[in-house]
């Protein structure tokens, strides 16, 4: 009789940057490690999230013991509120994590699900939880651009597994403890079988920059700053909301927050003591606006160009609240995710068209600096933890393989590095690893037809179910119409009628012409979408996928 093996299987997060799930299979126990989302690339403008497909594990639900979250950010718990509606049948679902990847988690459901649908469980570091009768997990500090970020080391019958989850080694975190490099060493004596590394940043030699570099350089930015201060970032970065609260309060500002993520995130954390605004710093929006240009701050969402953010409509002048004039400051303190380069740069470069000035990290470096470990913190992972056999994980294709020349350097042989890919399932006994087939993972698109309410649509079904495709062209310059629209129905099969689709074309040309231009093209693409699925439910009481494909002249 063949010996147990145990299985990994990554749904996402590899050959890709984002909606991070990977499983972890033995017998009959069944854990899953983060569950997140990532925001659509160029192509799929008009989807609004993408998250993995879950159908490997709604097949062997009786077997799912908990899913473990190694920190709060969205590309690890953005699907969570989705997924776990796959998994209604089992519920509530044990979900493990730090106080503040729980708290957001909880909101996620709150918004898109049901609290009800997990059971969630706030864990102390060091402290072992057995999961079914073949797991154990221990959670272990590592410093990111988030505090209660985690590793996390599942105890089983063949070994110790290390999935790093994000981590540097920042020696002086703002918020937050060091890496349990101590623990991390303990580990690395108890023997590893296998270590599943963040390997995004390996292309960076040396270590990455302390999150305090960065507050040095926003003290210095918004000290010097003659008109209005918009600073933008991930809204789950609490370590850089708080450092421009704290820089803006130095330098006589008053602080506001733009962006439902952003307030819903900055609220959390002051619930749970991470946030400590000084009093008075915080004002609404309305109120900051009233105040002498010099004297006011904005935080906003909108850093990678997100097409509804409050940033993008601030560029678009259609925020309800806020316009920018010339001399007024716009802080991007994050870097693109890959895929959103061209859209982080449509934002940035209408800014420029309305005379604000930008300062975004190809310009001004330390003006953010990443939460994710550099080459010599690699290095030293492995060294620490000596795994007998290196998976990496967290990056696209060219990460991997580079995090796998980064392991042979260290003497690791060929066959103990092992480049995943999407749905493959990589099998491990204490003597080798081998591939065993692959499982389905393709992505699932995520698809708000309303604030509040989402549609799940998988590859299989968009096929069947029809797109509507809206194509124009617009000037460059004035955002006029030059030519289009062309609405377009594919594959839905009689559910919109041609003189329907006639009647939407037509009042959708009514509303380009009343555009009068300056706004950026993300922010098109959602209005384009917004103002098509209203007309079309209006007429036919029917949301199909839409895709606008704008072209600029």
């Amino acid at each position: 009789m063949a010996k147990p093996r145990l299985r990994i299987i990554p749904l996402g997060g590899v050959g890709e940057i984002g909606k991070s799930m990977t499983v972890y299979e033995y017998r009959n126990d069944l854990i899953v490690i983060d569950a997140g989302a990532k925001f659509p690339e160029e192509d799929l403008r008009g989807v609004d999230l993408i998250i993995p497909d879950v159908g490997y594990i709604k097949q062997r639900l009786n077997k799912l013991r908990a899913i473990l979250l190694t920190h709060g950010h969205e590309d690890h718990i953005g699907g969570i509120s989705f997924i776990l509606n796959e998994f209604k049948s089992i519920a509530p679902v044990p979900i493990y994590g730090s106080e503040l990847a729980i708290a957001y988690a909880r909101a996620k459901l709150e918004d898109y699900s049901d609290p009800k649908l997990a059971d969630f469980r706030v864990v102390e570091p060091r402290k072992r939880y057995r999961l079914g009768q073949h797991f154990e997990v221990e959670f272990i500090p590592v410093t990111h651009s988030i505090p209660g970020s985690y590793a996390i080391a599942l105890k089983t019958p063949l070994g110790w597994v290390v999935h790093t989850g994000d981590y540097k080694f920042d020696p002086t975190p703002p918020l937050g403890p060091r890496t349990d490099e101590e623990r991390l060493k303990q580990l690395g004596r108890e023997g590893v079988l296998v270590l599943l590394s963040d390997a995004v940043r390996v292309e960076r030699p040396g270590h990455t920059p302390s999150e305090a570099v960065v507050s040095e350089t926003l003290d210095r930015i918004i000290g010097a700053a003659e008109g209005r201060v918009v600073l933008t970032t991930f809204a789950s970065n609490i370590t850089r909301i708080d450092q421009a609260i704290r820089a803006a309060h130095r330098h006589g500002r008053k602080v506001a927050i733009s962006g439902r993520s952003m307030e819903q995130s900055t609220r959390i954390a002051q619930e749970l003591g991470y946030l400590h605004p000084p009093d008075g710093v915080l004002v609404p929006v309305e109120i900051a606006m009233t105040l002498p240009r010099k004297q006011a701050m904005l935080l906003t969402t909108g850093s990678q160009g997100e097409a509804t953010a409050a940033l993008a409509r601030i560029a678009s002048s259609d925020h309800p609240h806020i316009r920018l004039t010339p001399g007024d400051l716009v802080i991007f303190s994050a870097t693109p995710i890959p895929g959103n380069e061209q859209t982080v740069s449509e934002t940035i470069d209408q800014l420029f068209r309305m005379g604000i000035k930008v300062i975004y990290p190809d310009i001004e470096p330390t003006v953010h600096v990443s939460g994710h470990a550099s080459r010599e913190e690699l290095k030293h992972m492995l060294r620490l933890l000596r795994p007998r056999f290196c998976v990496p994980v967290h990056g696209e294709y060219r990460h991997l393989a580079l995090y796998r020349e980064l392991a042979l350097e260290l003497g690791y042989l060929p066959e103990r590095v092992v480049i995943p890919e999407l749905g493959s399932v990589l099998s491990f006994s204490r003597e080798d690893v081998r591939r065993e087939g692959t499982v389905d993972c393709g992505p699932v698109l995520v698809d708000f037809v309303t604030p509040t309410h989402a549609v799940l649509r998988r590859r299989d079904e968009v096929a069947s179910s029809g797109v509507i495709i809206a194509a124009f062209v617009i000037d460059r310059e004035t955002g006029k119409l030059i030519a289009g629209p062309e609405v377009t129905a594919e594959g839905l099969n009689g559910k919109v009628s041609a003189e329907t689709l006639a009647k939407v074309t037509e009042e959708f040309k009514r509303f380009l012409a009343k555009q009068k231009g300056g706004f950026s093209h993300g922010y098109l693409v959602s209005r384009t979408k917004s103002v098509l699925g209203r007309q079309l439910y209006r007429r036919a009481k029917f949301r199909p996928l839409i895709l606008p494909l704008i072209s600029e002249l």
